[in-house]
């Protein structure tokens, strides 16, 4: 797992997607194997890229531990 720190002081780290929810919400193992609910970044959905089960992405981790966030795709 590689986690890096933002300009905002968030958290990144890479991670896998392993299910697709209603509502741009997915389900993403990351490298320590724990599975944590994300939802996608507006940039992401103004761009219409499309996210799909097995894609590796970058997740922002909130820093409260609540969602993270998708902001790209690898």
């Amino acid at each position: 797992m590689m986690s890096t720190m933002n300009s905002k002081g968030m958290n990144a780290v890479t991670g896998i997607v392993t299910e697709a929810l209603p509502d741009t919400l997915f389900k993403v193992k990351l490298g320590d194997g724990k599975e944590l609910l994300s939802f996608l970044s507006g940039r992401m959905r103004m761009n219409r890229i499309r996210v799909l089960i097995g894609d590796k992405v970058t997740v922002e981790i909130d820093p409260y531990g609540g969602k993270g966030r998708i902001i790209k795709r690898l």
